[in-house]
């Protein structure tokens, strides 16, 4: 294969490469919003309605902007809490090797789980304790962090932009009735 600057490129293990321009799936048009929506589910709704009305939907895309991560405070992180999820997690492991014990051995399978899940869930919840007291209180809160945008807009290749408008401003138009 030869690139537009002349230099020919060794077909590899894969076969001949092929520059993303002359990739025809890759070569994509461009894309026009069509709508843009306050929240994901408002966006997904308005692709579920092209769908349903036999739009190209691979033509289709949703692009979330303005991107932020927000992390939610759930509590107060002690010693005590840390290594209650410690043994939650350590049971969890603890019951899983119980249970390949309890399968591949001849021994009482019942016992095998117990015993895999207290000491798996004794282990976590000494580790879960040690690791949130060497932080040294740098950071004795739980939280959950999540990536949201401030709006969605829908997508779609400008040669079927004007169909996808008509069709979403009808959904609009039956939504407001």
């Amino acid at each position: 294969m030869t690139t537009p600057d002349g230099t020919t490129i060794p077909p590899g293990p894969a076969g001949t490469p092929v520059t993303p321009a002359a990739d025809p799936a890759a070569a994509a048009g461009p894309t026009v919003a069509v709508a843009t929506y306050p929240d994901y589910p408002s966006a997904q709704r308005a692709v579920d309605y092209l769908s349903d009305n036999k739009f190209p939907v691979e033509r289709v895309a949703i692009v979330g902007t303005d991107l932020r991560i927000v992390e939610n405070v759930l509590g107060r992180l002690t010693v005590g809490r840390a290594a209650l999820a410690g043994f939650a997690s350590g049971a969890w492991f603890g019951l899983f090797i119980g249970l390949l014990f309890g399968i591949f051995s001849g021994a009482n399978w019942v016992a095998a789980i117990l015993t895999g899940l207290i000491i798996g869930g004794i282990w976590g919840a000494v580790f879960g304790a040690l690791a949130h007291a060497m932080t040294g209180g740098r950071r004795d809160f739980s939280s959950r962090s999540s990536l949201t945008a401030s709006q969605y807009a829908v997508t779609v290749e400008a040669e079927v932009a004007d169909e996808a408008r008509a069709q979403l401003t009808r959904l609009n138009w039956n939504a407001s009735q």
